[in-house]
């Protein structure tokens, strides 16, 4: 048993040497390639073999032929684990240059594609996530991209809707200074009825920089959606008196919800002013809600005949108005990406669909727990 231990302290010492000065040339080449890297683990791993065999030899004094054949045999290992070392560290090396280059193209074109040959374990792994990085970079382009569009096409059409009324009223005011007016009674309404739109617009712009900036704060409280549609209703009835159409809110479910009744009446209140103004006198603008699963869906059907399916994508874009002409009953287009705005902002989701005659504005909504 004490030759034993013998023999063990001395091929470990023999073998810890080796190690230790393996760790000193690995930390020396830290910062070189890995196929280094691998040739210095194989060469510490065989020299620390050898290392210990010829302290166990040399402490069970072998003879010199046994010490040079167990010498010869740890060298002919030595020379195979060498080369296995630096094969595998050319392999790796060039997979790494691979994925490098990918990766390059990556920053430049913005598109990642991993390369086709088998790589280890790691790399794969590294290439799946810059291909899923590169997925999410493009959908965040394209959002940014059509974000930008969005807010060119606001900027050129509130540059024409504020021209419009800005030009009339500078008319106006300047007939009234002249005195050239015989009823300014009528300037006067229409200076008024010009100045409430441009409030109007403003308001509409204040609440979609909020929205836009995350800065929109809510107070949800648990209601009713009858109560909430009941509200939006007789707030849009003398509009809707006033276009000839017809207010349907008959088949509106009694089901709670927590919201904020201010938003979320803003949200019935744009959707009933939109559906109104583009439904023909006689037409009928109905109002529903209904519990599906865990959820309340409000929905607005109008009958403005529908929308081209190539516009439905883009309805609840910013300045959004459709082929129609710009005239003053149809806003600055905002009103719809407030209302998806403020029912993203409540966990919810906005949609649009056309149906007989007309098109079906929904509302979904968790319902309250």
């Amino acid at each position: 048993m004490r030759d034993f231990f013998l023999i063990a302290l001395f091929s470990f010492l023999g073998a810890a040497a080796a190690g230790l000065l393996g760790a000193v040339v690995l930390r020396l080449l830290r910062h070189r390639s890995v196929a280094v890297s691998l040739t210095v683990v194989a060469s510490v791993t065989v020299l620390a073999m050898l290392a210990g065999t010829l302290a166990v030899a040399q402490a069970m004094f072998l003879s010199t032929h046994d010490l040079t054949v167990v010498t010869t045999v740890v060298a002919m290992a030595a020379v195979v684990s060498l080369a296995t070392a630096l094969l595998l560290g050319r392999w790796v090396v060039a997979r790494s240059r691979e994925l490098a280059l990918a990766a390059r193209t990556f920053g430049e074109a913005g598109s990642f594609a991993a390369p086709g040959s088998a790589a280890t374990a790691e790399l794969a792994e590294l290439s799946r996530e810059l291909e899923a990085t590169s997925a999410k970079l493009a959908v965040s382009r394209e959002r940014e991209r059509a974000l930008e569009t969005s807010r060119r096409e606001l900027v050129a059409w509130i540059s024409h809707d504020l021209r419009t009324p800005l030009a009339g009223l500078r008319a106006m005011s300047e007939a009234l200074e002249d005195g050239v007016v015989q009823d300014p009674e009528r300037y006067f309404k229409q200076i008024r009825t010009e100045v409430d739109r441009l409030n109007g617009m403003v308001g509409d712009l204040f609440e979609l920089s909020r929205i836009h900036a995350g800065a929109l704060a809510l107070t949800p409280t648990r209601m009713s959606v009858y109560d909430l549609v009941g509200e939006a209703i007789a707030g849009a009835d003398p509009l809707a008196r006033e276009h000839g159409v017809r207010l349907v809110g008959d088949r509106v479910e009694r089901v709670p919800v927590e919201v904020d009744g201010k938003e979320m009446t803003r949200v019935l209140a744009n959707l009933l002013v939109n559906a109104i103004r583009r439904t023909p006198a006689d037409g009928t603008v109905a109002v529903a809600a209904e519990r599906r699963e865990d959820s309340v869906v409000l929905s607005v059907t109008d009958g403005c005949g529908g929308i081209p399916e190539e516009d439905l994508p883009r309805v609840f874009d910013t300045g959004w108005r459709g082929s129609q002409a710009r005239t003053p009953p149809a806003g600055a287009g905002l009103g719809l990406a407030i209302v998806r705005g403020i029912v993203e902002a409540h966990e919810g989701r906005a949609d649009v669909r056309n149906v007989t005659g007309g098109c079906r504005f929904e509302v979904t909504l968790p319902t309250a727990r």
